[in-house]
């Protein structure tokens, strides 16, 4: 195989070093892997390679020409485009104007608009989206479909190297299916793909070749043949994880949240369904079906047109955030780096903002050592890595960001717990640490609701399923009744 890209020595250094001394190589037409934990220097590498950051030492070939790429568009001027984890999409504009954002038809100076929608739609049915109208403003959609215009953008110009981080994070597996067919028709053309999920079935189905990084060092590069998922995750981790095995339900308390004929429409409509302290209820379905929709009307951050919210029996009116966290609710987003975080901020700012309360002083003051105190004791209690509570939260991996939401929340102390896509953009090993967290928060009492595209992971986790398609909730399953072919026929069912 012809290589195209090769790395020799690749070393960065921030605060601390990120990147120890990376050799890497990818061949044309190929698609090679890229593994490892939160924190083991996959995005860093790629930023390297895609122009939007600089290695400290180390040298970079494309087609056999040294490449030190100083700007992404110098990067892309050589062929190397990277579809990022981040969404960079304008929510102001269209979903056309996303994608052509730099190539806009035009004559004259005017926009070619026909011209501008039509080459859109096309796009857009390549990555499975061929009902999206390609004139509705992107701050209109969900983050799943956001993330395949992402896609489409990326796919929408000739490339040498594709660099695609996560790109599958918040797709059904439909969705994911498509993607695959333009993945290979991509290396069928020559291209060189770079890929880098957390799903490790997902990748051993679709690269050739997988590098596993941890703490910035290539611990092993070998083809997808040759490795299993057990030796996978032990070279990611450095240790064996527990797997999750069938368990029984845990016990349920008192109901703590029924939710009656809730309805936003179009996306949600009469929506019912209640959970109990000490349980965690899932919600499967596709994009699009209403899921993320339901948890936004149900914390206020969408106001509802009909519905009744009764918390511990009491009928409660919720028409903003501020509502829901003083009943004693809490949303974690599916987006948390635009929704979710403060990024310029500390980690200490971040875990306190939800419960400024516990660390002031009288008359209002805050109190900077005692909320130092405090936001170290969920850095411990959660072992967010980070160099210390100043570090700025958008320099945290994925993982370790999402643990930052995850204990603002849980120092704010809310009964009611609302999750949209918790491991989405995490590795496996951070995976099973959330998992053991919302484990130990049902059965201290909590009552959790989860959101996932991944069916397995809600079949790991929670106690009953409810399966939502086209705004309705179609069925609830218990533990033991699921399947999965059960819950995407549910989830199916209200689009035939």
């Amino acid at each position: 195989m012809t290589p195209i890209l090769r790395t020799r020595g690749l070393i960065k250094r921030y605060q601390t070093q990120v990147l120890a001394g990376v050799d890497f190589e990818l061949g044309r037409g190929e698609v090679h892997a890229l593994v490892g934990e939160n924190g083991a220097g996959k995005s860093t590498l790629c930023r390297i390679l895609a122009g939007l950051t600089s290695p400290t030492s180390g040298t970079m070939e494309l087609a056999a020409q040294p490449y030190q790429p100083r700007t992404k568009a110098e990067a892309e001027r050589r062929g190397v485009r990277m579809v990022m984890q981040e969404l960079n999409l304008i929510g102001t504009l269209s979903v056309a104007e996303n994608i052509f954002l730099r190539h806009l038809p035009h004559r004259a100076g005017w926009i070619r608009y026909a011209e501008l929608n039509d080459r859109a739609a096309e796009l857009l049915r390549r990555v499975g989206l061929p009902h999206l109208d390609p004139r509705v403003q992107v701050r209109t959609l969900g983050i799943g479909q956001q993330q395949l215009i992402e896609i489409a953008a990326g796919l929408s110009e000739r490339c040498e190297v594709l660099i695609l981080d996560e790109p599958t994070a918040a797709l059904t597996d439909a969705e994911s299916r498509h993607l695959f067919e333009q993945i290979a028709m991509l290396t069928d053309a020559g291209v060189g793909v770079i890929y880098i999920s957390h799903h490790l079935e997902e990748v051993c189905r679709v690269a050739g070749r997988i590098t596993v990084l941890r703490d910035g060092a290539v611990v092993a590069t070998r083809p997808a043949g040759e490795w299993t998922l057990p030796e996978m995750v032990r070279a990611m981790v450095g240790r064996d994880l527990a797997s999750l095995e069938e368990r029984p339900a845990r016990p349920r308390g008192a109901v703590a949240l029924q939710v009656v004929g809730l309805r936003r429409e179009p996306a949600v409509r009469e929506v019912s369904f209640e959970v109990r302290r000490g349980e965690v209820l899932g919600f499967a379905g596709l994009m699009g079906s209403g899921r993320t929709e339901t948890m936004r009307a149900l914390f206020g951050a969408d106001t509802p047109e009909a519905g009744r919210i009764l918390l511990h029996g009491q009928s409660v009116r919720i028409r903003s955030p501020r509502d829901a966290v003083r009943q004693g609710m809490a949303l974690l987003t599916e987006d948390r780096k635009q929704q979710g975080l403060l990024l310029p901020l500390a980690v200490r700012v971040n875990i306190t903002l939800a419960a400024l309360g516990q660390v002031a002083r009288r008359r209002g003051w805050l109190s900077p050592g005692w909320e130092r105190k405090r936001a170290g004791e969920w850095v411990d209690r959660l072992s967010v890595r980070c160099h210390s509570l100043e570090q700025e939260v958008a320099e945290l991996s994925g993982g370790n960001q999402q643990k930052v939401v995850m204990a603002k929340w849980l120092m704010r102390d809310c009964e009611v717990l609302l999750f949209d896509e918790p491991t989405r953009g995490i590795d496996v090993g951070a995976k099973f640490e959330i998992y053991g967290l919302l484990s130990e928060l049902a059965e201290s009492g909590k009552a959790i609701v989860m959101v996932s595209s991944d069916l397995r992971e809600l079949m790991a986790v929670c106690d009953r399923i409810a399966v939502m398609s086209a705004g309705r909730l179609v069925e609830t399953f218990a533990r033991g009744q699921w399947s999965e072919d059960r819950i995407l026929s549910a989830a199916l069912s209200g689009y035939t």
